[in-house]
């Protein structure tokens, strides 16, 4: 069992609240057996507002009262991608692990088991139940265990959102895609590979801009975030999780539209 240590980023005054980073720890599930090498589950920032506490928008919350219940429903399936270990937590290529922290803490589901070698959780959003996994295969194996969570849950592909880092993308920017290539990268190739080479599955997609210079990309992506990104990567976390909530309740189109609108932003300010 490993735990993070707690660490505090300070926010500017647009930002009222305070991102905490708190102690995460995984416990081996007999149901998937790994290596003490793989279970670096670290929390890395886990940052919550009280804004993200706010009910959901309007149309949000009537969907989740006329939702079905969660048991005649499949459940969908947030994998943030990113790399095991002290070492790379905070760092660029680890966004997708914290939006998927993000949103674990905000809906008040535990991240505190692994099986199918990753950091694993099971709860629902609204009456919707959801799993979250953070593969702990390190970036380039991403795939052993996203297909082996799709595989034993039987969950429909239409429902297994893969959120990454993408430096194709300006900083702290968010695209949903309901499908497509792995872009170069190499944790989206694997999942890819172990999913039978189907490419039909969504994805959310975080930007971490370009390599300044000459700087080589390997480099980059294992660069921490500045004090100053940070701040703006919160604004980002909370569309994310926004943009999550609208699409396991009112489907990809209108989750769609509010993360690839460039006002998404503005509704949190």
């Amino acid at each position: 069992m490993y735990n993070t240590s707690c660490a505090l980023s300070t926010l500017s005054s647009l930002a009222a609240a305070t991102i905490l980073r708190f102690p995460g720890c995984c416990l081996l599930s007999s149901k998937a057996p790994i290596s003490v090498a793989q279970l670096h589950c670290s929390n890395n920032i886990i940052a919550i507002r009280n804004l993200c506490r706010r009910p959901m928008t309007s149309i949000s919350t009537a969907s989740r009262a006329t939702s079905p219940e969660p048991e005649n429903l499949k459940p969908w399936l947030l994998v943030g991608l990113g790399n095991p270990g002290k070492r790379y937590s905070g760092t660029r290529h680890n966004v997708g692990y914290e939006l998927v922290d993000f949103i674990a803490e905000a809906e008040g589901i535990p991240m505190s088991s692994i099986s199918f070698k990753s950091c694993f959780g099971r709860g629902s959003i609204g009456n919707v139940p959801v799993m979250l996994a953070k593969p702990q295969t390190f970036m380039n194996a991403s795939g052993e265990s996203v297909g082996a969570i799709v595989s034993y849950y039987k969950i429909p592909l239409k429902q297994v959102v893969v959120i990454f880092d993408d430096m194709d993308l300006p900083f702290a920017k968010l695209r949903l895609l309901p499908k497509g290539g792995h872009g170069g990268h190499n944790g989206m190739r694997s999942i890819i590979t172990h999913l039978k080479g189907s490419r039909d599955f969504p994805r959310l997609r975080i930007g971490i801009g370009r390599p300044p210079g000459k700087m080589e990309a390997a480099n980059f992506v294992l660069r921490p975030f500045t004090r100053d990104e940070r701040v703006e990567l919160d604004f980002t976390f909370q569309n994310g999780l926004e943009a999550v909530r609208i699409l396991v309740h009112e489907g990809f189109d209108k989750s769609a539209t509010f993360v690839n609108s460039a006002k998404s932003l503005e509704q949190f300010s």
